[in-house]
């Protein structure tokens, strides 16, 4: 029906970069910085690390690149950040929370960030992980303007932070869902256990719900807001996902084909019908079965 959906690539260096372009993506949707930082024992320079951000830049040419900082922490544990072990470390010191620790860290990373984008002719924007309240939000925006950043934004993976996007938005000029990590809190599910692999699935009504409200916010304040996590990926799913609101989705490059393909075929009334049923039903399951008849397999 002609509504515009921006599909973006993730990606992790400048050969992912290339890949997300080979794959006609607009962009990149979330460049995840902190695996150029795991196999290091201590942290590069300013100058090295505007040469790593440079080199995903410049593979873009004039296309948005959307740098998410330092997601150390968890899952990604970086060597000379994440040295104590933390009991629950899903729950502990990550993304901005390292602040509270490293504070210098993230000064560096957004001075490297500014310098690499006025070398450039990439559309840079940045967001900050693990984002829970709007203060956190205003701090984030007034570091990354102080180093020239233009747009700033803030990813809505916890509870908090969804239930708060009204406020958190209003601080920031985007946002960026990151479902794995909103499902495994929405669902207090760890997403690494396979135990519990029935309760990490972002097809929960709970899981849409959360994202319906921070999308309805952003909506209302009439700032963009994207999904990057693994749901994205899915065609269905991501059909689901514009129907609640969201305005970009970012995936791996090699999925990108498969889910312009399947929304081409589709309107945005559609979306949003199937992303009511979604909402409205009782389990996973029956969210998928709803929307695989409204939408068709």
């Amino acid at each position: 029906d002609g509504t515009a959906v921006a599909l973006m690539g993730n990606a992790g260096n400048d050969n992912d970069a290339l890949a997300a372009v080979a794959a006609q993506a607009e962009g990149i949707g979330l460049f995840r910085t902190e695996l150029l930082f795991l196999d290091r024992q201590s942290e590069p320079s300013v100058d090295d690390q505007v040469q790593m951000y440079r080199a995903v830049f410049d593979a873009l040419g004039d296309r948005k690149v959307i740098v998410r900082t330092l997601d150390a922490g968890s899952d990604k544990p970086v060597p000379f950040l994440n040295a104590i072990t933390e009991e629950n470390p899903a729950l502990g010191v990550r993304g901005w929370r390292l602040t509270r620790i490293a504070n210098d860290v993230l000064e560096r990373q957004l001075e490297a960030i500014g310098i690499a984008a006025t070398q450039t002719s990439a559309d840079v924007w940045v967001m900050a992980p693990m984002i829970d309240t709007p203060q956190e939000a205003a701090e984030f925006a007034k570091r990354a303007r102080a180093r020239g950043i233009t747009k700033v934004g803030v990813m809505i993976e916890t509870p908090a932070a969804a239930l708060l996007a009204d406020k958190v938005l209003a601080e920031v000029d985007f946002a960026s869902l990151g479902t794995n990590d909103l499902t495994q809190y929405v669902m207090a599910a760890d997403r690494l256990d396979s135990r519990l692999s029935d309760l990490t699935s972002s097809w929960h009504p709970a899981v849409l719900r959360a994202i319906s409200q921070a999308a309805h916010a952003a909506n209302e304040l009439g700032k963009p807001i994207g999904v990057c996590g693994e749901s994205a990926a899915n065609p269905q799913l991501a059909a689901v996902l514009l129907g609640l609101g969201v305005t970009s989705l970012s995936m791996a490059p090699s999925a990108i084909a498969e889910v312009r393909g399947y929304l081409a075929g589709l309107d945005l009334s559609a979306c949003q019908r199937a992303a009511h049923a979604a909402i409205n039903a009782s389990s996973a399951e029956e969210a998928r079965e709803q929307v695989t008849q409204i939408l068709g397999n």
